[in-house]
């Protein structure tokens, strides 16, 4: 289940690993061509979809990305 939907005082708890996100956006990444192809091909009613699926994904990235402490910078 998406972060959107844990309660604020479990947000920033539970680590995401790395390879979840990474694989979300290669998925996104997929979607975005699959969207583009079909919007080529005219058939724009069969994106919603891949839409609904890319927006899922990408609230999804920008909950974690909200809900994750800020690394102090390392020093060069």
């Amino acid at each position: 289940m998406s972060l959107v939907f844990v309660p604020d005082r479990l947000r920033g708890r539970v680590p995401i690993p790395e390879d979840n996100v990474q694989r979300l956006l290669e998925e996104n990444d997929q979607l975005i061509r699959c969207i583009v192809e079909y919007q080529n091909k005219g058939r724009a009613v069969d994106c919603l979809l891949y839409q609904q699926v890319l927006h899922r994904n990408l609230i999804y990235l920008a909950t974690i990305a909200d809900s994750t402490p800020l690394q102090p910078e390392k020093p060069t």
